[in-house]
């Protein structure tokens, strides 16, 4: 597939999860897994369904690694953000990042409250609703407002901070200089669908992403997890992983 192809299956996921989200009735967790909700489960079954009568393989948060011998992944957080969904706080998206041999081809996170759409493709841009998107020029953490996940020790410098809990939808929101910088303040929490759409969309805006401990962020497995931090530059990047060095 093409990567424009791509991203019109990509479109057909985001369509299906929003369809079988609107029959959900009961929002809430599961019971039977840590940190799963009915709603996660709800998309990932129509998610899966669009993929697989695609022929891809698939990395998802829900239901893991399958046909992974194929030669395109899409891996899929059906989801991200899924306890703000269930509280009724609209910062929750459906985040999805194909990869090839090359790496992330193409790249989609969608807002299903507000319909904002980041999209990406290796080599040719990232836009919001259809506009290029840029990050911003912040360069230090002292002149920075930081999107967190997790919590530090200390304060670590920033002129304000953010906590916004779904991982895809802030590495937007630096791509496009909404914020300046994300910082993992936890350990190895993210599995690669929460943060490779994001990544993408971010490097080819233009922003800096890395793992807190110099490790790689594309993957193809269900069980390993990385510390991303993202920033609007180079030099906002090495203080913010200087910072969360430091504990």
């Amino acid at each position: 597939m093409t990567a424009a192809q791509v991203m019109t299956l990509l479109d057909e996921v985001v369509e299906a999860v929003r369809t079988a989200l609107a029959g959900v009735g009961d929002w809430g967790l599961t019971g039977t897994k840590a940190g799963e909700h009915h709603s996660d489960l709800a998309a990932d079954a129509a998610a899966l369904g669009v993929l697989g009568r695609a022929g891809v393989g698939v990395l998802s948060e829900e239901s893991g690694l399958q046909e992974a011998e194929r030669p395109l992944l899409v891996v899929v957080d059906p989801l991200d953000g899924s306890t703000n969904a269930a509280q009724g706080i609209p910062w929750f998206a459906t985040s999805l990042c194909a990869v090839d041999a090359d790496g992330p081809l193409a790249a989609l996170v969608v807002n299903l409250v507000t319909g904002d759409r980041f999209e990406a493709r290796r080599g040719e841009g990232a836009w919001r609703n259809g506009l290029l998107i840029g990050p911003s020029s912040c360069t230090t953490v002292r002149q920075s407002i930081v999107g967190l996940s997790g919590f530090p020790p200390r304060w670590l410098g920033w002129r304000q901070y953010r906590a916004l809990g779904a991982a895809a939808l802030d590495l937007c929101a630096v791509a496009c200089g909404v914020l300046d910088g994300y910082l993992d303040c936890s350990r190895d929490a993210h599995g690669v669908w929460d943060y490779l759409g994001g990544l993408l969309v971010c490097r080819e805006a233009g922003a800096v992403v890395t793992d807190a401990f110099s490790r790689d962020l594309v993957l193809r497995s269900p069980d390993e997890k990385r510390t991303p931090i993202a920033a609007a530059t180079p030099a906002l990047l090495d203080d913010l992983v200087a910072a969360r060095r430091s504990f």
